[in-house]
């Protein structure tokens, strides 16, 4: 029976982890102290289908070590099955690391096969390439939404053709926030 995609993230900060796993990741303290590390820095972050993106530099920040021992350290583990490395671009210095599902998870066991599918995505400022414009940007737009027991007024002329005004009556509903009880709706 095919496995089904998770619906939405769990709650809380809670990771999953086998036994055999702390036993074999004890062993990998002893034998390669920054693999053993790096793989601690990655569990932490990983989302919910146990993967993260990252790049070397904010690795190499992470660790308080230097590019080439970053490097070992993922070979290490790579080697060892202890993640899967997917490069993103052509450049090899930011790549998706998927923890292995045996190891770690997020969530309940019934998703771990989709691990390829999204990501936790780690940057820096300083990557960008429009770093000193990152305070100054524009907001990005927001759509519009409703809260419980709130009642949708459209106003305004609406876009030019081929986007116009709905027909009075016919408006479209507005997607509804869902607010806990004791939160008033804005």
């Amino acid at each position: 029976m095919p496995q089904k995609i998770p619906e939405k993230a769990p709650s809380g900060r809670w990771l999953q982890t086998e036994r055999a796993a702390h036993e074999a990741w004890a062993k990998l303290i002893s034998e390669a102290p920054k693999a053993a590390q790096l793989m601690h820095l990655l569990v932490a972050r990983i989302g919910v289908n146990n993967a993260v993106v990252i790049s070397q530099r904010n690795l190499i920040r992470l660790m308080g070590a230097s590019r080439p021992t970053v490097q070992r350290a993922v070979k290490k583990l790579r080697d060892d099955l202890w993640i899967e490395v997917r490069q993103i671009g052509d450049r090899g210095t930011t790549n998706a690391y998927v923890v292995n599902d045996r190891v770690a998870w997020l969530g309940r066991r019934d998703g771990i096969r989709y691990s390829l599918f999204s990501a936790a995505v780690v940057i820096s400022d300083d990557e960008q390439p429009d770093a000193s414009e990152l305070d100054g940007q524009e907001p990005l737009r927001q759509i519009p939404s409703i809260g419980r027991g709130e009642q949708q007024l459209p106003t305004g002329p609406g876009l030019p053709p081929p986007s116009e005004p709905t027909f009075p009556g016919m408006e479209v509903d507005l997607p509804a926030k869902a607010l806990p009880d004791d939160v008033e709706p804005e």
